[in-house]
């Protein structure tokens, strides 16, 4: 279907008068809405510039024609000037305001994020998950929206007629964003039933469109085979109103996407913070108002037969509202401090071990197969998950073979490919979970999980602390990590406390196949976003030293809660007793190194093995400790500023009165990179001999 045949169809079809007079008017009374706002944050802003705020002032039409274009099992993504828009689908102002004055109730946030940042899960409204306002960020979540309604409308796990449509708002200084191009490729790839609307006003902040781009949405889409686009007159409700219409109904059909680009004047301040007289000429001024929305509808109404008198009652009505709105807005009450920890996780339901660790009979299997047969079981019992990632579909099934069979057992809509999309492997989980599918994917190797920390930070890890608990983000990431011999600086990376640093986000870290079994299904069933570091060294078992990674498997229903680490390795209580002994508190191949090395020091070493380094088990790490009076931490990371050298401290601080030796610490070399040949390899990483010479210091001291 041509764009011209949409144009062309809709406007012949229904035509401008096809849209009620009521609708119309609606439309005028919330642009006066909108407008009333604007002038009364301007004229209290010793009030309302406290925080940052931005308008939709000359979007106004545009936005309301979305707002009035999306229904209550719709879901959207608004970027951060469009406050038109939740006053359309029905947002009152007063709530917009506790937002702008960060009170407790703001319905989205209870003041913790931004006006014109909605976190939106209520009856009779389209659902708007958080989102950052990180400017084109959006695309990525918006479009895993409209992916998980794909999957779940193909699986039949979708009740009911209704055919839900993403709107994803965009400025269009944003589609310059690598991210964006990112989810267009998805959208069109998959044909995905989602609306990108982008708002052009010809600025950024203080750059102009000439300046960051060279061409506009509309022509930068059509690089894209299979995205149907549109123009429309932004700053006209009617062309906006009939465009918008048009553009759903075909999503709504077609179940493929369409790009809108709508052109607008700016005329209030970039955000409060940025005021236009800064750097707007007066002529620039001038030729946004020639096309201001509210006189282009005023004449349209008056077109249509409204009389002057009910037009100015309109707008009084407006502005009494308006200030009545601020009122009760103003004289809200502000959030409790003490709340501020509240909503960093939602709560869990996996809190205790569950299953059979060694069934009778079990036979021994790799960490890479008890991997496989985790997320087996897991795609077997749960139909809304699915898994994608690159090279994890089709016949390969992982680089690793991690997902071997997975895509000939449950199908290519289940387990696929994605082309290089780390960004949006990781954000689109946002979107998926928001409406209800439940993913997991892997980022190929650890090295290349950094073009998708944008998204794990921006937009997973702060979802549910910003949401107040409306939306935490069920997501399951699988990560290759760490040297194996020969891996060279792109295939062997540890990534751990870069990760750490990240709040809201949890890292687990096993050592073994029934951990990684036990693990992997806790980490998917819980319902925040959880980074699932599995080291490639351990996965067959063919590193020296590392027999113990396989183990017996457990049975099916074995489940390992987050938050517990395991004593890999006992001491002897007589060595206990004479103060002999130490404990090695460590993850992944440390353990084995730990294990190796203890073999100079029968009976003195404990290995407490962390497992989830982020929720930490620090009563058992404190409890370890206290039990020898001596620690080692050790990493396969280099060490300086690491997650180890911060656990050390953390430990320094609490136990000092219980240690009888400084905590050490063993990591790699403070190197940028692994190099590829191997013996340079072996010179950078911990050892066994270089953790037993560590070891012998510390029970000497």
């Amino acid at each position: 279907m041509a764009t011209a045949t949409i144009k062309s169809s809709r406007t012949t079809k229904n035509g401008k008068n096809s849209i009620s007079i009521t609708t119309l008017k609606q439309a005028y009374k919330l642009m006066h809405t909108a407008l009333n706002m604007a002038v009364t944050y301007d004229e209290n802003r010793a009030i309302c510039s406290k925080y940052v705020h931005s308008t939709s002032r000359g979007h106004e039409a545009i936005q309301l024609a979305a707002g009035m274009s999306l229904q209550a099992h719709d879901f959207a993504a608004p970027y951060y000037r469009d406050e038109s828009i939740l006053l359309a689908i029905g947002m009152q102002p007063h709530e917009l305001m506790m937002q702008l004055m960060a009170k407790k109730d703001d319905p989205f946030s209870g003041g913790r994020t931004y006006y014109g940042h909605p976190s939106l899960r209520k009856e009779g409204f389209p659902t708007i998950p958080h989102q950052s306002s990180a400017t084109g960020m959006q695309a990525i979540p918006a479009t895993g929206m409209a992916h998980g309604i794909h999957y779940l409308e193909n699986q039949g796990l979708l009740k009911g007629k209704n055919k839900s449509v993403v709107l994803c708002s965009l400025g269009d200084g944003s589609v310059t964003e690598g991210e964006v191009s990112e989810a267009f490729q998805m959208a069109v790839l998959h044909q995905l039933p989602i609306v990108y609307l982008v708002q052009d006003n010809d600025w950024g902040i203080s750059a102009t469109g000439k300046e960051m781009r060279a061409m506009d949405a509309y022509e930068f889409a059509a690089g894209f085979k299979g995205m149907e686009r549109m123009r429309v007159d932004g700053s006209d409700f009617v062309s906006s109103y009939e465009g918008l219409t048009s553009a759903f109904d075909f999503v709504r059909k077609k179940r493929a996407p369409i790009l809108v680009h709508a052109s607008c004047p700016l005329l209030g301040h970039h955000t409060s913070g940025v005021r236009k007289e800064w750097y707007r000429s007066d002529f620039d001024l001038e030729e946004h108002q020639k096309s201001d929305p509210i006189p282009k509808l005023r004449k349209e109404l008056k077109k249509r037969g409204a009389k002057e008198a009910q037009l100015i009652s309109i707008e009084d009505e407006a502005r009494a509202f308006v200030q009545a709105e601020y009122e009760r807005a103003l004289n809200a009450e502000d959030p409790d401090p003490a709340t501020v920890m509240d909503h960093e996780f939602a709560p869990t339901l996996i809190t205790e071990e569950k299953g059979i660790r060694r069934p009778r009979g079990a036979e021994k299997v790799v960490m890479v197969d008890a991997a496989l047969h985790a997320v087996d079981d897991i795609l077997r019992n749960d139909n809304e998950a699915l898994f994608y990632g690159q090279d994890v579909g089709g016949t390969l099934g992982g680089v690793f073979r991690e997902a071997a069979t997975l895509a000939q057992k449950y199908g290519d809509e289940r387990v696929f490919n994605t082309p290089i999309v780390e960004a949006y492997i990781v954000g689109s989980t946002a979107g998926m979970s928001a409406v209800g599918a439940k993913p997991i994917v892997e980022i190929q190797f650890a090295d290349y999980i950094w073009p998708g920390l944008n998204q794990l930070v921006e937009e997973l890890s702060k979802s549910c602390y910003l949401s107040m608990g409306k939306f935490p983000i069920q997501s399951l990431i699988r990560v290759p990590i760490g040297a194996y011999g020969g891996g060279g600086p792109y295939h062997s990376g540890s990534v751990e406390s870069t990760l750490l640093t990240i709040r809201g986000i949890k890292v687990v870290y096993p050592s073994n196949a029934a951990d990684m079994k036990g693990l992997m299904k806790a980490a998917f069933y819980d319902p925040n976003p959880v980074v699932m570091l599995e080291h490639k060294g351990l996965y067959w078992s063919k590193v020296p030293g590392t027999d113990d990674a396989k183990t017996f498997e457990p049975d099916s229903e074995y489940i390992v809660p987050l938050g517990k680490a395991n004593v890999a390795q006992e001491a002897d209580e007589e060595k206990i007793e004479n103060g002999e002994s130490c404990t090695v508190i460590t993850y992944g191949m440390g353990v084995y190194w730990a294990k190796a090395a203890s073999k100079r020091f029968a009976g003195q070493l404990e290995i407490l093995d962390l497992r989830t380094l982020n929720p930490l088990d620090w009563d058992a790490v404190v409890a370890s400790v206290r039990r020898h009076n001596k620690a080692l931490v050790l990493t396969e990371e280099p060490l300086m500023n690491s997650f180890a050298e911060s656990l050390a401290g953390r430990i320094s601080a609490t136990c000092f009165q219980d240690l009888d030796a400084p905590v050490m610490t063993l990591g790699a070399e403070n190197l940028p990179a692994i190099a590829l040949n191997v013996d340079l390899e072996k010179a950078m990483l911990p050892n066994a001999e270089k953790v037993g010479d560590t070891l012998e210091e510390l029970l000497n001291y």
